[in-house]
């Protein structure tokens, strides 16, 4: 199986750090920032950063999927409020993407070996095993955003999924999501909400629901089966 080398990582980890640097000093260099995290704070703090803004959109994504020190939905309500849904769900998907691939890239790295060595070829068989179950797991878990982001992509960079699995069904999962909060940040800015917006909110969260329930369902079926 490919592993990720440790030259080829040694940069990844150092643009990593340099981003969770970045934006450790934009939150906790300010007192106000440190103090009054939100929806507001971020918008302001974009503002403020001007042309870099969508640097700081990125950048912020990037931490809260690698580090988790604050959650990302304000973080794209921010951005929708400052570029609108057509440009903000773009920079939202962009640093998700990019995160949950440094973390993915991280965990392979770093921890693969181990779990072979623990498990062995146990590791290639059955659903551990299936690229398409796997690729599906990840795919689904995107879609629900009570599931850890950061811990989805650390356990999936230990698993046999493929990296451009991965990346593909991460980034058709994140999508929905990144827009919907981006428009509805975009909505917030202008002065609130309507029921397209709480339509579109209402069919994600449905969305979101649908994989529980089929699980749920097919896993009453099986046992009624086996009865």
């Amino acid at each position: 199986m490919p592993h990720v080398s440790r030259p080829h990582l040694t940069p990844l980890v150092a643009i990593v750090f340099g981003i969770g640097l970045f934006a450790a000093w934009l939150l906790w260099g300010s007192p106000d920032v440190a103090n009054d995290l939100n929806r507001e704070t971020l918008e302001r703090l974009v503002e403020n950063a001007g042309a870099a803004g969508p640097v700081v959109i990125v950048g912020l994504m990037i931490l809260a999927v690698v580090a988790s020190p604050l959650p990302s939905a304000p973080i794209a309500l921010a951005a929708g409020a400052a570029y609108g849904h057509t440009w903000g769900t773009p920079w939202v998907i962009l640093g998700a993407e990019t995160g949950a691939v440094c973390a993915f890239v991280l965990a392979r790295a770093l921890g693969r070996e181990a779990i072979e060595r623990r498990l062995g070829k146990r590791i290639e068989r059955g659903f551990l095993g299936s690229q398409n179950a796997l690729t599906l797991v990840v795919f689904a878990s995107r879609l629900m955003p009570f599931i850890s982001s950061d811990l989805v992509s650390y356990v999936a960079g230990l698993s046999t999924i493929r990296p451009w699995r991965f990346a593909l069904a991460t980034l058709a999962g994140i999508a929905p999501a990144s827009f919907l909060l981006a428009h509805l940040g975009t909505q917030a800015a202008q002065g609130g909400l309507g029921t397209v917006d709480w339509a579109l909110a209402l069919g994600l969260g449905a969305a979101t629901g649908a994989p529980l329930i089929w699980a749920a369902l097919r896993g009453d079926r099986k046992a009624e089966e086996d009865l």
